[in-house]
């Protein structure tokens, strides 16, 4: 019966399949590519505006198999043009190559609307529908012994949500530097979150200096980001495993303070809470810029929390002036850089840029592609061998898909050459050494920025946004050179590349000024104070 009504329809036997090229030229060169792979032994026609009324001809005999189409807001005509060719049969992809059929279910209009592949099944906690996925969390903790006890030490546990090594990025510079010099008076004990299973490659860094690490699986949260009260983060370190360890260790390695590092960890309450960024504050930056309901709603939350979470800690510690006003308390103690490790080295002549940024931080994303999409158009003519090096941090293929709509960042370098991607780098102090000057784009930031204090300790001149360089105590023009618009940006770069002197003396003022403010041994001795503090009994969990 089927085969007779095909023939009625004037149909062979024959099945097509009709890529449309509803977006990008290469993300729809990509597209057709996989589609043929997956279906190799159909017939495959690739539809584009100029082609389409003479494929629609070639169709009439075949029979339409699949109608892979491109996401996205360009040609949408020829988009109308594939859902009334075969409706039933549309595999849409969206900028990040992921790929959906199109149904008529909740599901089909949330990748429809953009919502990420690995998001569209999540629901919250309270959704009346069946989900598909829930979130868990890892149970039992392991507790590894490190260097042995000094008698008549006192003892102090500090809680992170991750292993502070290698150090790709500023808070575990931050973190494995105050834990070095905490070690000079207290023995120490490490609560830490992993995010893989397994004890972590720099486990031997860390039992140096701590008497003992305890690491717990961090918890898989698997609810859309919008369904709490409390921000998304939160939720992604509740872990009864984490709680039971701090528990346990209490009474067993008997420490006097806990020391919690980053607001979302607030929950479990403590004597110190280490604000490596005001949180609110980011979104707040966020909000201005984006204007939406979503980033409204992310500012809200955290905004909320945050200020709660404060008031309950007896000592809250912040990076600047500026956080401790934003707070409206707080302890300075600032981040610091190694100087016995990142020691000034001459710079030889070029024109090498280098950003280090990990991609795990979403601000650093957007600071990439404000410099690629924005900065290096106003370069790259005028300066044929200038050269930018990116230093992105392990596995950022998986965090610029989480934040960006492409997917992969080499399609936004593609074409160009002159850019190196890095991943991680466990010694980055070869490619300050090789670099003329050093780029902190950021069009957003909270709290101050480590690399931009290890370019200073480098003796290498930073270009860099107001947010990028903020509570650090630079001067435009003296210490850093500071431009906010891609033109603004682009100058700086332009003029401190021409002018090899100029460059050199903005160097040598925030060298001087990371050597009087930024030592970690003066900023260790800040930690340890604050530690010294007898303790008292802790204030109940911030709960909801």
């Amino acid at each position: 019966m089927k085969e007779w009504l095909w023939r009625l329809l004037g149909k062979g036997s024959e099945v097509a399949v009709v890529t449309f090229c509803t977006g990008d030229a290469e993300l729809c060169r990509r597209m057709a590519e996989e589609v043929r792979g997956l279906v190799p032994d159909r017939r495959h026609f690739v539809v584009t505006e100029e082609n389409w009324p003479g494929v629609r001809r070639e169709l009439r005999p075949f029979r339409i198999g699949l109608v892979p189409v491109m996401l996205g807001p360009a040609h949408n005509s020829l988009r109308r043009a594939a859902y009334r060719l075969a409706p039933h049969k549309i595999l849409a992809y969206n900028s990040r190559l992921e790929r959906h059929h199109l149904r008529p279910t909740l599901a089909g209009f949330l990748f429809w609307r953009g919502v990420p592949l690995d998001r569209i099944y999540l629901r919250p906690w309270w959704w009346p529908w069946p989900k598909r996925e829930r979130s868990s969390a890892p149970a039992g903790h392991e507790v590894i012994e490190g260097r042995p006890c000094t008698p008549g030490r006192r003892r102090v546990a500090v809680l992170s949500p991750y292993f502070p090594f290698p150090l790709s990025h500023g808070g575990a510079v931050r973190i494995y530097n105050l834990l070095r010099e905490i070690a000079k008076e207290f023995d120490v004990e490490l609560f830490a979150f992993l995010d893989e299973p397994g004890r972590p490659g720099g486990l031997p860094h860390l039992l140096e200096l701590c008497a003992r690490v305890v690491l717990v699986g961090k918890p898989r949260y698997r609810e859309p980001g919008w369904g709490t009260l409390l921000p998304p983060e939160v939720h992604e370190f509740r872990s009864p495993a984490m709680r039971r360890a701090l528990d346990e260790e209490r009474r067993w390695f008997d420490y006097e303070i806990l020391q919690v590092e980053y607001t979302q960890l607030a929950e479990y309450g403590g004597d110190i809470l280490v604000e490596h960024d005001v949180t609110f504050d980011l979104f707040t930056q966020i909000a201005r810029r984006e204007r939406t309901l979503s980033a409204a709603w992310d500012l809200f939350r955290w905004r909320r929390f945050e200020k709660r979470a404060v008031s309950r800690y007896r000592h809250v510690v912040v990076m600047s002036e500026k956080d401790a006003e934003l707070l409206g308390t707080g302890e300075i103690v600032p981040n610091g850089v190694d100087l016995e490790r990142f020691r000034a080295e001459p710079e030889t002549p070029g024109e090498r840029l280098l950003f280090i940024g990990s991609f795990r931080h979403f601000p650093n994303i957007a600071a990439f592609r404000f410099f690629t999409e924005r900065v290096w158009p106003l370069l790259e003519h005028k300066f044929p061998r200038m050269t930018l090096a990116v230093v992105c941090g392990p596995d950022y293929l998986t965090y610029w898909r989480a934040f960006a709509d492409s997917p992969e960042p080499l399609g936004q370098v593609s074409d160009l050459p002159r850019i190196r991607l890095l991943g991680f780098v466990s010694d980055v102090r070869t490619l300050y050494v090789e670099s003329n000057l050093v780029l902190v784009p950021t069009t957003v930031s909270a709290g101050t920025n480590v690399k931009v204090l290890e370019a200073m300790a480098m003796r290498r001149a930073v270009v860099s946004t107001a947010s990028g360089c903020a509570g650090l105590g630079l001067l435009h023009g003296h210490s850093v050179w500071i431009g906010d618009t891609p033109e603004a940006f682009a100058a700086g770069i332009a003029t401190l590349i021409a002018d090899p002197e100029r460059r050199a003396q903005i160097a040598e003022a925030a060298h001087a000024h990371a050597v009087r403010k930024f030592d970690w041994s003066a900023i260790g001795e800040k930690q340890r104070a604050l530690l010294r503090v007898p303790p008292v009994v802790a204030d109940p969990d911030v709960r909801d």
